[in-house]
């Protein structure tokens, strides 16, 4: 039995704090090649998640909230806002699927913001995401800051 309670929370949003990229992943699979690939994804405001789809292969994800507040956004091949939700369960929006082959990012709306993620498996880092090219990388730090206030900015009020 795999508990996730606030002692797996505490530890994984320590982690998180201090992370460079101001999230930690916590999986719950035990190998790469698992078919159903599971997590806790534990984000801090500010972390850029650089917009990615799950192509060739295809995957699946789903994301659903069990503390703080996600945005959750699609964006066409051409890099605009297709569909967004706020994932808050003070309103009622616990979680989304996201289908394959569709450009994806989510950002914490408070700190300390967790996620319990499922993808499709096996995972293989040279093939896991397709990076959009019309979004800063994770190394243009001032860029993905601009990208993310910009997204947020527009989406939320």
């Amino acid at each position: 039995m795999i508990r996730i309670n606030e002692e797996l929370f505490s530890r994984v949003i320590q982690e998180s704090k201090i992370s460079p990229r101001k999230r930690k992943n916590y999986n719950f699979h035990t190998e790469a090649a698992d078919t159903m690939q599971r997590m806790l994804n534990v984000l801090q405001k500010g972390s850029y998640v650089h917009p990615h789809k799950h192509e060739n292969p295809d995957k699946r994800e789903v994301f659903i909230l069990l503390k703080g507040k996600i945005l959750v956004v699609e964006f066409t091949d051409a890099g605009e806002i297709m569909r967004h939700c706020l994932l808050d369960v003070e309103k009622g929006e616990y979680g989304v699927e996201l289908a394959p082959c569709i450009y994806h990012a989510i950002y914490a709306l408070e700190a300390d913001s967790i996620v319990y993620e499922l993808k499709d498996g096996p995972y293989d880092v040279s093939d896991d995401k397709n990076f959009a090219p019309w979004a800063p990388s994770e190394d243009e730090s001032e860029l993905a800051k601009e990208f993310i206030n910009k997204i947020i900015g527009q989406l939320v009020d």
